[in-house]
């Protein structure tokens, strides 16, 4: 029996996933969690094997609680599941210890042969994917996109500042000073040699990790 905890901030979501995971006997929902404190919370109460998870959730980064996963629970397969279009986060999640990486849109038989993939494992990619690690591991550094460089904590506060979320918001979100955020800016501004928040929204959309 795999017994598998599901992550996500939206119930229409989770029971979503429980649904599809009740058609099959050999699976069992052991517990849910709405953001990646309760997550990371019911981890260390109950014994699991895969974690079906969003990488945005509130409060916490998803990227940290993936990679504190991975170091406290090495055993739990950690199978993504995401709004978000691979060209934002897959590439990453994959580097930062998940075990698989799907987008809502998936069809649900996907979500089936993802977990029977991850609990034999393997790792369940799509082949536009497995061409981006591929060509990650092959590739001539120099030449990897700018935002590659980040960090995961900087590369979450990227994101929300090419959204036009402000300083003071992201602060709140992740429970870090208004001076904590202004400095990680100021990194990023660095490392990917732009100047403005609007150099970053151009940057962002132009490489497809925001719309």
């Amino acid at each position: 029996m795999t017994r598998i905890i599901i992550a996500d901030d939206h119930s229409i979501v989770r029971r979503g996933i429980k649904e599809i995971i009740s058609g099959n006997d050999d699976f069992r929902i052991v517990g849910e969690a709405k953001s990646g404190e309760e997550l990371l919370e019911v981890l260390s109460k109950l014994s699991c094997d895969v974690v079906i998870m969003d990488i945005s959730m509130p409060g916490r980064s998803g990227l940290d609680v993936l990679s504190n996963i991975k170091k406290f629970h090495p055993g739990v397969k950690c199978l993504i599941l995401s709004v978000h279009p691979e060209e934002k986060y897959g590439l990453r999640v994959i580097k930062a210890g998940a075990d698989g990486y799907l987008t809502k849109e998936s069809a649900p038989e996907e979500l089936i042969n993802a977990i029977n993939k991850v609990i034999t494992g393997g790792k369940y990619l799509s082949p536009d994917l497995t061409d981006k690690i591929v060509e990650e591991i092959s590739g001539d550094k120099t030449t990897a996109p700018l935002h590659t460089k980040l960090s995961d904590r900087e590369y979450d506060i990227f994101l929300l500042l090419a959204e036009g979320k402000s300083v003071s918001e992201i602060a709140e979100k992740f429970f870090l000073s208004v001076h904590t955020v202004s400095t990680y800016r100021g990194r990023i501004l660095e490392k990917m040699n732009l100047r403005t928040n609007a150099d970053l929204t151009y940057y962002a959309v132009k490489n497809k990790l925001i719309e």
